[in-house]
């Protein structure tokens, strides 16, 4: 069952318009979210960002959008695909509803959808024997600024990276913005530890505004024997670390096991991978 503004339909009857402002123009945005037991992970964290993405675009808000609202919302569509006692993946995209050219009429009315699908595990976990080769992706490279950093139906560069990777038998890459730098992978932000050294880059060099880096930018900085850095990262200090991971809300944190030449250890991505889970316990 998929939710289209508070009704519940089946998949047959839920077809978006060829005139869709999201479809047409990518004017839409979304977040992806992880509910698990009828519990949404970071709700507060997703629904400000959404918020403030939203603003950004100039999409006039409905006043319903409450945070209370549109969680209610993402429980019953879950509910209605019997995920209620289980975890679930569940996607809340947001348009600006139909008509207009580039310029939306000024009466557009903002649409909501939500869809939930099975999750494997309720909580984040690593797989110490799995392999995760990473590259960079060149052909195409992110410009820094506000709009980068949103989380918006425009993903060229992440479709056509997640091709290239394929393609390369690779499992991810890392893009660059156009000063060169390294901001983050096609699915989630970039940690680099170095010793007691942890980099990540910061949000004016493009990358996404993660909520999953924010979490992990909170654990880590409860801990006075680390350095926590919101800093560039160039190519060339990733095969000087001792470990590079990739986190988002779904997965939590994805090692990254070789680059290249390099292969890199996971023990201090499965340590904060166990706070992470603590944390989450205490919700």
């Amino acid at each position: 069952m998929v939710n289209f503004n508070g009704t519940l339909l089946s998949q047959s009857d839920s077809k978006l318009t060829i005139d869709n402002r999201g479809y047409k123009y990518g004017d839409a945005l979304f977040e992806t979210l992880k509910v698990v037991n009828g519990k949404t992970f970071f709700w507060e964290d997703h629904y400000f960002r959404l918020m403030a993405s939203m603003r950004i675009l100039r999409m006039n808000i409905p006043m319903n959008f409450t945070m209370e609202f549109l969680e209610a919302e993402i429980i019953k569509t879950v509910e209605a695909n019997d995920l209620l006692n289980s975890a679930a993946r569940v996607r809340l995209n947001v348009d600006r509803g139909e008509g207009g050219k580039y310029l939306p009429y000024d009466d557009a009315k903002v649409n909501f959808n939500i869809i939930a699908e099975p999750h494997a595990n309720p909580f984040y976990t690593i797989d110490t024997d799995a392999r995760y080769t990473v590259d960079l992706y060149k052909d195409y490279f992110m410009a820094p600024g506000l709009l980068s950093g949103l989380k918006s139906n425009n993903k060229a560069i992440q479709v056509i990276g997640s091709i290239y990777a394929k393609e390369n038998d690779l499992d991810n890459c890392l893009v660059l913005n156009t000063n060169k730098s390294v901001i983050e992978a096609l699915n989630g932000n970039l940690f680099l530890v170095k010793g007691d050294k942890i980099k990540t880059p910061p949000l004016e060099d493009g990358c996404l505004k993660g909520v999953m880096r924010k979490q992990i930018l909170e654990l880590l900085a409860k801990d006075v024997n680390l350095f926590v850095d919101e800093a560039s990262i160039s190519p060339f200090e990733l095969q000087k670390a001792d470990e590079l991971f990739v986190t988002n809300v779904i997965r939590g944190i994805v090692p990254i096991t070789q680059y290249r030449k390099k292969t890199f250890g996971t023990d201090f991505a499965q340590k904060t991978v166990g706070k992470l889970n603590t944390k989450l316990r205490l919700l």
